[in-house]
């Protein structure tokens, strides 16, 4: 239960102050509602004793009235409000999420990242945040919100009616419910959890039918395919009803602890009447507040009934998340200095300098440049005397910026393309097209509101490998690592766009892999990687 209580945390903190007054209105609603109720139970046995013993005409049934009418519009407009605030707070919470879940996923290598699919991604993220919107609302609020009523409804009612109503109820309420409760958990969770990865397995299928269809017909495996999604959307449904029995049967153990409750009142209460304690009108206040303590716990069956799922979404989401978001070590210097040394190679990048990591193909240059930039682990490499899984995710990113071999664009103007790297400045971005000799063709294409169709389309291999390429030097990163930048480039523009980095980032250290071109003039040394170079943990 480690990942939930890591999850709660991060959902209140994102709006502590809308969660605790929505708490505070939760509690409001249910003390209410039981005061509303043992007020009308008192009112109403009071009246009918007054009216038999011919006292009605001198019985006071304004202030009693007024009363009622007070706490069911007080519940109503707590009630209101406490939704407001509740949601207002759950959506904010949802936005920090959200950026849990991509962080999640970001801390993965690069051979993992490379490995996902987006709508994978996608279908999950809907997944995980539709689960774990429903862990305040309905798992923690109200189960915290019940306590607190419980312990204020049991101390008002030895206040009012006696100690041994109260304890009567308490006894019932109590282990009743936790009973319940923990056996509604522990049998719901493998269902849950089963059903929720099942309805996931069913959506990437249908999707995956939807996207590969042609080939599917053509090599006559539609059939096939179809008979696997019916097959695990009739496993996803037994799993579903399997936990709905779960849940109906925790219901009804719910109903039978309130029902026992309000016995064990009426009947604690008829004794104290019978030894003459308390009054006839008293002695049913227990009875109608047991009766209300039922909102304090039927609500809670569907969050428990779903733990399993909420579980599940929680280990995905927030493993180790924040874990990155404070960095209280000191600060190192602006320029990293980058030492690798392996039994492959041996590099030494000054600040300022730029090296060719050359090799053939297969030696593990991509590798290489994946480990420096902390996306795969691979020891003997070193950025300013420190591991790159040394850094934090914040400061990494700040420092170091890596252009893989395979572009990243998205379906969306060049603008939002661009905006990937940060918030800049017209400016700044038409400086970025300029220095990869791209700034010509997207004014002619309509500028930086030109839409490119998804995963870019619409720009050629050479043009998108420069568009994300602008993309790497918007940052001014102190080292930029570059995976064969000059890839699908004539000769004269992949060496003006290398010279052009140069003069863009003067202060910066450069290591750019490449086949070809190495000796380019900005470069000040030569490294050759002829053996090759595997990841190690």
């Amino acid at each position: 239960m480690r990942e939930i209580v890591q999850v709660v945390r991060l959902l209140i903190g994102a709006a502590p102050g809308a969660m605790l007054r929505g708490a505070v209105l939760s509690v409001v609603v249910l003390l209410m509602g039981a005061a509303l109720l043992g007020l009308s139970g008192w009112f109403i046995t009071a009246t009918g004793i007054a009216g038999l013993a011919g006292i009605g005409i001198a019985f006071d049934v304004f202030r009693p009235s007024a009363g009622v009418r007070f706490l069911a519009l007080g519940r109503t407009a707590a009630r209101y409000g406490e939704r407001l605030l509740t949601h207002d707070a759950i959506l904010r919470a949802l936005a920090v999420l959200r950026v849990a879940i991509l962080r999640s996923y970001a801390r993965l290598d690069a051979h993992a990242l490379a490995r996902l699919r987006g709508e994978t991604i996608l279908t999950r993220m809907i997944a995980d945040v539709d689960a774990l919107d429903g862990l305040v609302l309905r798992v923690v609020l109200p189960a915290v919100a019940g306590l607190v009523t419980h312990l204020a409804v049991f101390a008002a009612l030895i206040w009012l009616v006696g100690a041994p109503v109260a304890l009567a109820v308490a006894a019932v309420y109590v282990p009743g419910a936790i009973l319940t409760l923990s056996w509604l958990a522990g049998r719901s969770m493998r269902p849950s959890d089963r059903a929720e990865r099942g309805a996931q397995a069913l959506r990437r299928g249908f999707i995956d039918l939807m996207r590969d269809r042609e080939a599917l017909i053509l090599s006559a495996r539609l059939a096939d395919r179809e008979a696997a999604l019916i097959a695990r959307d009739d496993a996803t449904r037994r799993d579903i009803a399997a936990l709905d029995r779960v849940e109906r049967a925790a219901g009804m153990g719910l109903a039978i602890t309130v029902t026992l409750a309000v016995a064990a009142a009426f009947v604690a209460g008829g004794a104290m009447l019978q030894a003459g304690l308390i009054g006839p009108a008293r002695a049913v206040i227990g009875l109608f507040v047991a009766l209300a303590l039922a909102e304090t716990v039927l609500p809670l069956r569907r969050g428990f009934a779903e733990l399993g799922r909420l579980v599940g979404a929680a280990r995905r989401v927030h493993p180790d998340a924040g874990r990155d978001a404070v960095d209280d070590r000191p600060e190192l210097p602006a320029a990293p200095d980058l030492v690798v040394a392996r039994s492959q190679i041996a590099l030494n990048l000054q600040p300022g300098q730029a090296i060719a990591l050359t090799g053939p193909s297969g030696a593990g240059k991509s590798t290489l440049l994946l480990a420096i930039a902390g996306m795969t682990p691979c020891c003997g490499i070193a950025l300013a005397g420190r591991a790159p899984t040394d850094w934090s995710e914040t400061s990494l990113r700040r420092r170091v910026i890596l252009l893989p071999q395979r572009t990243a664009l998205i379906g969306g103007t060049i603008r939002e393309n661009l905006a990937l790297a940060g918030d800049f400045t017209d400016d700044g971005i038409w400086d970025a097209l300029r220095v990869v000799d791209l700034k010509d063709a997207i004014r002619e294409r309509g500028g930086l509101e030109a839409r490119l169709a998804e995963g870019g389309a619409g720009l050629s291999g050479g043009q998108a490998k420069r568009l994300a390429m602008a993309r790497s030097l918007l940052p001014r990163p102190d080292l930029l690592l570059l995976d064969e930048p000059t890839e699908g480039l004539d000769r004269d523009t992949a060496d003006r766009v290398l010279a052009n980095i140069r003069a863009h980032l003067p202060e910066a250290s450069l290591l750019v892999a490449l086949h070809r071109g190495h000796d380019h003039p900005i470069f000040d040394g030569r490294v050759h990687l002829s053996q090759r170079l595997t990841p190690t943990k």
